[in-house]
C-alpha cells in the first residue's frame, strides 16, 4: 500500500496572520489535486497532520474528497524541523497513510525512505501537492516514487 507526502498548500503570510491558514489560491490548488486524487481513485486509510493550521485545513480538504475512513488526526513528528527517522522507522507498506506536513521534513522523509539519506533531496515538493511512495514489486522493504501530482507543472 502507498504511503503519500503531503506539502500543505500555499498559506498566507505572519504578517497578515500569525497562524498562517491557506491562502485562496492554496485552497484552490488543494482542491484541484485532492479532486484529480479522487478521479484517479486514490484511497488512504487516514490522513495524518503536523498540527499547523495550514497543514491541518489541508489535511480536512483532501478528506472531503478522499474519505479516509479512520479520518483525519495529528500527529507529533510532522513539523518543519523534525527529524524523519521516527515515521522512516514506522512506514508501514500494509497502510495507506497520507501524511501532510511542511519542508524540509518531507523531503528528507522521501529521500530517507528512498535512498537511505535524508540529506540528499530527490524530489522537488510544492504547496498543495501530492507525492505516493510505494514498496518495489521486486524488492519487497524497498521504497520508490511511484507518481506525483503537483499543482504547477514546469
Amino acid at each position: 500500500m502507498p504511503l503519500y507526502l503531503v506539502q500543505h498548500g500555499k498559506s498566507l503570510p505572519r504578517t497578515i496572520d500569525p497562524e498562517q491558514p491557506l491562502s485562496p489560491e492554496g485552497e484552490a490548488d488543494v482542491r484541484r489535486i485532492a479532486g484529480v486524487a479522487q478521479g484517479y481513485g486514490v484511497t488512504v486509510s487516514r490522513i495524518l497532520h503536523s498540527g499547523k493550521r495550514r497543514a491541518l485545513e489541508t489535511a480536512e480538504i483532501i478528506a472531503e474528497y478522499l474519505n479516509p475512513r479512520k479520518g483525519v488526526s495529528p500527529a507529533p513528528g510532522l513539523g518543519p524541523l523534525d527529524e524523519p527517522e521516527g515515521w522512516m522507522a514506522q512506514a508501514d507498506p500494509a497502510d495507506s497513510v497520507m501524511l501532510v506536513g511542511h519542508l524540509p521534513f518531507m523531503e528528507k522523509l522521501a529521500a530517507g525512505l528512498v535512498t537511505g539519506n535524508t540529506a540528499r533531496p530527490i524530489f522537488r515538493f510544492q504547496n498543495g501537492g501530492i507525492v505516493c511512495l510505494d514498496t518495489h514489486p521486486d524488492t519487497p522493504g524497498d521504497w520508490v516514487i511511484k507518481w506525483a501530482l503537483m499543482p504547477q507543472v514546469g
